[in-house]
C-alpha cells in the first residue's frame, strides 16, 4: 500500500494540465490488478448546457485513467500512446459534481495495450465507458526496476 500511495503522489505531482483543468486527482492505485481510479470534479465552465460536460472532455478523462492504470503500475513504461478508442456515453456527466473515473488494463504485451475505462457519477450510476488499443514504448531494461514491473495479463 505504501508503495502505491507513493506512486499516487509522483503521479498527482507530475499530471498533466489537462488533467488540473477537469479537476482531476488520482486517488488510488490497484498494483495487482493494473488499475487507476481519478476522481474528476470538471468546472461548469467546461460544460455545456449549464453543467453537462462535453464528450470529447468526457473521453479524455477516461484515457487519462486507462494511460495511467499502465504506466502508474508498470515502470518498464515510458509512454502509452492511443492508437484507437471507442466510447460509450450511457448517461450525463455533470460538471462540479464528482466523478469517479476508473482504468484498467485488460491485457498488455511488450507493444501493446488493450485498456477499458469506465466513469460514474456521485450515485455510483455508470455514465460512460471506453476500450482502447494502446502502442506501448518501453524503456531499456536497466532503466526500470524489476519491483512493479508490469507481466501480461
Amino acid at each position: 500500500m505504501a508503495e502505491a500511495n507513493v506512486r499516487i503522489e509522483r503521479l498527482n505531482a507530475n499530471a498533466p494540465q489537462f488533467i488540473r483543468l477537469l479537476g482531476g486527482t488520482v486517488t488510488a492505485l490497484d498494483m495487482a490488478a493494473h488499475k487507476a481510479v481519478f476522481t474528476f470534479i470538471v468546472p461548469l465552465d467546461y460544460c455545456h448546457s449549464v453543467d453537462v460536460v462535453q464528450g470529447g472532455f468526457v473521453t479524455a478523462m477516461l484515457d487519462a485513467a486507462m494511460s495511467h492504470a499502465l504506466f502508474g503500475t508498470d515502470d518498464t513504461v515510458a509512454g502509452v500512446a492511443s492508437l484507437d478508442i471507442n466510447t460509450q456515453f450511457l448517461g450525463v456527466c455533470r460538471g462540479g459534481q464528482p466523478l469517479q473515473v476508473t482504468g484498467w488494463v485488460k491485457k498488455a504485451t511488450y507493444k501493446t495495450g488493450f485498456l477499458e475505462a469506465e466513469a460514474r457519477d456521485s450515485q455510483g450510476e455508470l455514465v460512460a465507458s471506453a476500450q482502447s488499443l494502446a502502442k506501448l514504448s518501453r524503456q531499456p531494461v536497466d532503466a526500470a526496476t524489476s519491483e512493479g514491473a508490469f507481466t501480461a495479463v
